[in-house]
């Protein structure tokens, strides 16, 4: 959904006074807790999501790519929906990797772990690529999470640094409220309110033919492919291809 960090464990004191209530409470508030969305926490579900395990919308209308389209875009959003039925989990757990081509198992991950794998379906780790430019550009780089230098096994799993990297290479477009601005192969990042950031690829497949383009992302659930563009506040459009 949005980006992979790690939890605190949290605990609930229950007094001897009204101790049933009081401990009905705390486990109520430890499940809003521990709830996961976009990389941190579920609070801003998708709707399908929450109304049926359909994976891909039946039957969607395939939109041509432009004429003077890349032919990385197709292979790039090919490589994102074949995540879908394979990676069915969401765990945003900071796991230690492999440097370069490291990835936490396919059957699960968090929104970034999409792009990070259709990425290097067209020969590009990601991985890789914002670890050396942090390493050129530390400063340039956001520093919500205190690290005093890069990380290898995170910084590429956090949205805000993969914004960071999109901009310095120039790969910025506008963010409008036209659907028709948002190409195949396009990369949207979203706040999900609350601190919540959570990114995924415009495909090139639609509910009608007229219809907006479906985005593939991970936002809890597995990866899926839904009808979701503008559902959240869009913070970020870029155009790698």
């Amino acid at each position: 959904m949005a980006e992979a960090t790690e939890f605190d464990g949290r605990r609930c004191l229950v007094t001897s006074s009204h101790g049933d209530a009081r401990s009905v409470l705390c486990l109520i508030a430890l499940l809003l807790l521990l709830t996961v969305t976009a990389c941190q926490r579920q609070s801003h579900p998708s709707p399908q999501n929450a109304a049926t395990t359909q994976r891909i919308p039946p039957n969607p209308v395939y939109k041509p790519l432009p004429a003077n389209a890349s032919p990385y875009v197709k292979k790039l959003v090919d490589a994102a929906v074949a995540q879908v039925g394979v990676t069915t989990g969401y765990n945003p757990s900071y796991v230690s990797l492999d440097y370069p081509g490291g990835d936490v198992p396919k059957e699960t991950g968090v929104c970034t772990d999409v792009l990070v794998r259709a990425f290097r379906a067209v020969g590009i780790d990601l991985q890789k690529e914002i670890h050396e430019d942090m390493s050129r550009a530390w400063a340039d780089y956001p520093k919500r999470w205190g690290l005093s230098r890069p990380d290898t096994n995170i910084d590429h799993r956090r949205v805000p640094n993969l914004m960071t990297y999109f901009e310095r290479k120039g790969k910025s477009v506008a963010v409008t409220s036209i659907a028709g601005d948002y190409r195949p192969g396009d990369l949207v990042t979203w706040d999900l309110g609350g601190g919540v950031d959570h990114i995924g690829i415009v495909t090139d497949m639609a509910l009608t033919s007229d219809g907006q383009s479906l985005i593939v992302h991970n936002i809890g659930a597995g990866t899926r492919v839904e009808n979701v563009l503008f559902n959240w506040k869009i913070t970020g459009h870029y155009r790698y291809f």
